[in-house]
Order: C-alpha cells, then structure tokens, then sequence
C-alpha cells in the first residue's frame, strides 16, 4: 500500500495551520506596552511618554533626555468553542493562556538625537483543541511565535517635527500537531479506501507533528509633528518579513484505533486482525514509509502594517488620540508547500484580505503623576469566510480598554491595563477544502465564537 498521498495531505494542511493558530486580526498581536493597550492601541499620534515608541513611532524623539527603559508583558487567557450543525454539540478549544514581553531602552542625547532597542512580539499566540474535537484532523495544535528586535534612530528635524528609522530582525518559529485520518487511505495502491470497507469518517491512526524556524529582516520607520499647540499627528510603517522555514521538520506517531477485521473481509486477512497491525500500515512508520521523519520547505509572509494618528491635548491633562490602521494580509495569498522526500510539491490558495482598524484612546494625567486612561478598537476579519478553521476561527471584534499609570518614585512607574475583546461569532468548517471552488457555503458546517480577556503590566524607568 502506498500513502504518500497521507503524507502529502498531512504536510501541507499542516503547514497551512502554522500563521493561522493564533488571535487578534489574523495571527497579528498588538500587546505591545501597557499605556499603549490601555488606549486601545491608539498610540502613533500623541504617543505614550515611553520606551515603547520604538515600535508605536520610531520617529517620536523622547520628551525628556537621558535613558528610558520599558518592560513588561501582556497576559492573554483566550476561550473559544465549536458547535457543530449535525450534532448541536459544543466542543471547547483547549488553548494555553499566553504571556506576551515587551522590552524597549530609548535615550535621548543632549542634541537632536535618540536612539534605542525594542524587543516585541507583533505577531504570534497558539490554537489548540482537545483529544475529541472533530476538526483535530485540520489541527489539534498550531502555534506561530515570532519575536522583532529593532534597533532605533529618532532624529529632531526642527522644533516639534522628528523622523526615526529602525531595522528589524525576526525570528519565528512554528509547530502543529495534526491528526491522520484513516478512512481517507487507501488499502492498496489500487484498493478501496478504509471508509469504503466502512471504516468511520475521522478515525485517527496517526498523528503528525510539525516543527521549524527563519529569520527574516525587514524595517519599522515613522514620523512625528507639532501640526499646532494643541494638535499632534504621526505615522509608522513596519515592513513586511518574509519568512523562509527551509529546515522544517515533520514526525509522525501512529495511533491505536482498537478496531478489528470482520470475517470475509475484501483484505483477505483473518477475522480478529487488528487493523493497527495490518503490514502496510505499520510499513508507513519505519524504514522508507511515507509516515517516517521528513523535511519540508514552505515560506509565510508576515504582513506590513501602517498606522496614522492624530492627538489632541487641548483640554487640561487629557490627550485624545484617533488612530487608524492598516495591516497588508492580502499579500498572504499563498503558501508554497515544498517537500524534500518523494512527496509531490503543492501551493495552497488562502486569499486573506488586506484588514482597516480605528482607533480611539483617551489619557488623562492627574498632578501627581498619576494617570487614567480608556479607549475602544474595532477591526475587520482578515480571513475570507471560507477559511474560518480549527487553525483560528477568525471573526470581526471589538476592543474595550481601561487603564492607568502610577509612578512608585520619581523616576520608577508601574502601568497596568485591562482589555475585553467582543466577537460576533461566525460560521466556520472544520473539513479541509479540496479546491479552490468550493464555497464557504458549501463546506461550513458549524459556529465558533472567541473570548478573550487580557491584562498587561509594565515598569517604566528613567535614568
């Protein structure tokens, strides 16, 4: 019996899953430094007093001079669930809770200069179902992590106006564990599938687990302006990484189904035989079978993204920001599958639509120092309809956030924020699409809806 074919099917659906196992607008996070959470993001503008324009705007030249440092990080419990048309039965994700850092040290010289380094994460989180859910054969796990280093240079162009540019090396790594389904194989090269000699539709007999990672390089520049005493306004934009995994790994488990051979049965073999042990099976799991350890290439572009604010401070101690976003997921339309065994080379159409989000965000600072802040989001889904998947059931969503900052000492302030996340829910598959033409009416079969509730904390210090 020959199954390159599971082979191939493993591997390339579970490569697909690898950008899409994660949450916000599409694998995008945006947890990036507490104050800038707490004002829902809205933050190019009149950024944060903090490390954290590094990435926000890497044209903001420092309000006061000397060394300030940022560090923090964004913890991330998401709830998701399943229900299934056919049955009504509500499955529930199994997803970690995630912990996000962020790290940035800018200084600002005694003349027109700034220049600093950030550590962030700007796109990443993990998808992961349970043992029974029906859509483990798309993906029981998917996990994307990706951490950006920039180092940053902020130039004061004249009074009030100021220019930064920054390089930015990525590092990704991804993993997926899939399940194999049995009834899909063939008994022979020319033989009957499983499911034709009445083998159930999703009876796992394997199980795949995927694992690489790149580097990419790409850059993060902005600018900031004074356009009047009252009114300030600034823009970034963060290049595209294309990431190459040209080392990745793939491993395969079998699994034990339990079932036996009737008698009379068309494979010839006793009654009572377990199929686990039929030879061609237990042939794909050592010496040159198809299920044995493998490499694979494939390439997943990480999307640009640009953002322009503006910022009002008329009123006493309060800022006021209107930021709008824009992230390039329409250059994710493909994913090139490329295997280096005997497995035959496929490109995956995804389509993903380039994503708009406004931004508001509120801060208002107390005479001591102290300040509270509030803001609202909204974003567009950045998957199509038909791409709603085990690997991230992707929706619209809102943001509400609350916040505030308070300062220890006069050089040392911890921020803390809480942001809720509102989704409509949406109809999703939880089958693989076999071609290109086939329709979100034709293969969506259920309903998922996402939770989340996320809190951030950071320490500020000037030096």
């Amino acid at each position: 019996m020959t199954l390159h074919r599971v082979s191939r099917f493993v591997l390339t659906i579970g490569l697909l899953a690898l950008p899409a196992g994660v949450q916000a607008q599409a694998f995008g996070l945006n947890e990036i430094g507490t104050c800038a959470l707490s004002r829902a993001f809205a933050n190019t503008g009149a950024p944060c007093d903090d490390a954290s324009t590094i990435y926000w705007n890497p044209g903001v030249v420092p309000k006061t001079r000397g060394l300030s440092v940022l560090a923090g990080l964004a913890v991330i419990p998401l709830k998701g669930d399943f229900t299934q048309d056919t049955t009504f039965k509500r499955y529930d994700a199994d997803i970690p809770t995630a912990v996000v850092p962020h790290v940035f040290a800018n200084y600002r010289t005694s003349g027109r200069l700034a220049y600093g380094l950030g550590v962030y994460v700007p796109y990443g989180l993990t998808s992961q179902w349970t043992d029974d859910f029906p859509g483990r054969f798309a993906a029981r796990k998917a996990s994307l992590r990706t951490i950006y280093v920039q180092p940053n240079v902020a130039f004061q162009l004249t009074e009030g106006w100021s220019i930064g540019f920054g390089p930015v090396i990525g590092h990704s790594s991804v993993e997926l564990v899939q399940a194999i389904d049995l009834s899909q194989q063939r008994t022979s090269a020319t033989g009957p599938t499983f499911g034709q000699l009445g083998i159930p539709k999703r009876t796992e007999f394997a199980r795949a687990t995927l694992k690489g990672d790149a580097m990419a390089y790409g850059f993060n520049l902005g600018f900031h302006g004074r356009l009047t005493p009252t009114w300030e306004v600034g823009g970034r934009f963060l290049s595209q990484l294309y990431f190459k995994y040209d080392d990745a790994d793939a491993t395969f488990e079998q699994r034990t189904t339990g079932l036996v051979l009737a008698a009379n049965n068309p494979l010839g073999a006793p009654a009572g035989t377990p199929i686990d042990a039929l030879p061609p099976l237990v042939a794909q799991f050592s010496g040159t079978g198809a299920l044995t350890a493998q490499k694979v290439q494939t390439r997943i572009m990480h999307p640009a993204q640009a953002q322009l604010g503006f910022g009002y401070t008329g009123f006493r101690n309060t800022t006021i920001n209107v930021d709008y976003a824009w992230v390039g997921w329409k250059s994710f339309k493909e994913l090139p599958v490329d295997f280096q065994g005997g497995a035959t080379d496929r490109v995956l159409l995804e389509n993903y639509n380039n994503t708009s989000s406004v931004r508001v965000g509120v801060d208002y600072g107390f005479t001591n120092g102290a300040h509270v802040r509030g803001g609202f989001a909204a974003a567009a889904s950045a998957a199509p309809d038909v791409t709603v998947t085990p690997l991230l059931p992707e929706q619209d969503r809102s943001y509400g956030t609350i916040g505030g900052g308070y300062p220890i000492t006069s050089r040392l302030t911890v921020d803390g924020a809480f942001m809720r996340i509102f989704t409509p829910g949406s109809r999703g598959r939880i089958d693989e699409r076999t071609s290109a033409s086939q329709t979100a009416e034709q293969l969506n079969n259920g309903s998922y809806t996402l939770r989340a509730n996320i809190f951030s904390l950071s320490l500020k210090a000037s030096l």
